[in-house]
Order: structure tokens, then sequence, then C-alpha cells
């Protein structure tokens, strides 16, 4: 069974698309049918499945999880007690643990089965630059 690891280095919070990387690792495997399963090894960021068409689609979504968990420096956060890596980095852990760091996907026809306008990406949650390792598994 074929299987990648890759590294995405980040710049900061924000959405990191790879979902090119994704559709070439499938294609060199030389398998046509199969579940590709993506999985991030990190605790501070998480993967998904958005739309890749419109950058504001990136953007609102982080607005909206900054809005949702603000740094543990915000006066909502005070209940925080893992500061010790700054005030991201608590923040970070939530918003991974409210997405997803594994993903499955369909493998039809030598490609991922992604809608017209799905993009798999890293969902970075913390504010400094980050190298994220990325394993790509594709399993009959």
């Amino acid at each position: 069974m074929p299987q990648k690891k890759t590294i995405i280095a980040t710049n900061g919070q924000g959405l990191y698309e790879f979902t090119d990387e994704a559709r070439r690792f499938v294609r060199e495997s030389g398998m046509s049918e199969g579940l590709l399963t993506v999985f991030v090894r990190h605790t501070s960021c998480s993967l998904l499945i958005q739309e890749n068409a419109d950058p504001d689609v990136r953007r609102d979504l982080k607005v909206f999880f900054h809005r949702l968990v603000p740094p543990s420096s915000d006066a909502s956060m005070g209940w925080v007690s893992h500061t010790l890596e700054g005030p991201d980095d608590m923040p970070a852990h939530i918003k991974a643990a409210l997405t997803a760091v594994s993903i499955g996907v369909p493998v039809s026809d030598g490609k991922p089965v992604l809608g017209t306008w799905q993009g798999l990406y890293l969902f970075e949650h913390r504010d400094h630059p980050h190298r994220r390792e990325i394993v790509l598994h594709l399993s009959p």
C-alpha cells in the first residue's frame, strides 16, 4: 500500500491547499480504486475539505474560527490554563479538536473523488510559521 509523507510550510494561521499534491500521489501510485487517507501529525492544526474557488471562503473561515476561539489573551478566555506556548497555543488545540486530523477520500479511475469546487487543506491554527507533516496513505 503506497504511503507518502509531505511537509507543508505555513506562514501563520490560515488554509493551505495541497489538493494537487494528493492528486499527484494517487496518480503516481497506479491504483485506480481505493481510499486515500490523509492524516496530519500535529495537535495545533487540522485538515479540511473546503471550497477552492473563492478565496473569501478561506478568509471567512479563518475569521469565524478566530471569533469562535479567540487568543487566550482575550478576556473571554480567562479560564484557559495552558498558556506557556503563547496566547495562540491553547486556542489552536481547541480549533483542531473541533475539526479533523484525518480525512478519507474515495479514489476512482485513479483520481480522488472530490467535488468540482472541493480542495484539501491544512488548516494552520498557530500564529507563527510551522512545518507540518502530512501522511498520505492509499489503500485498495
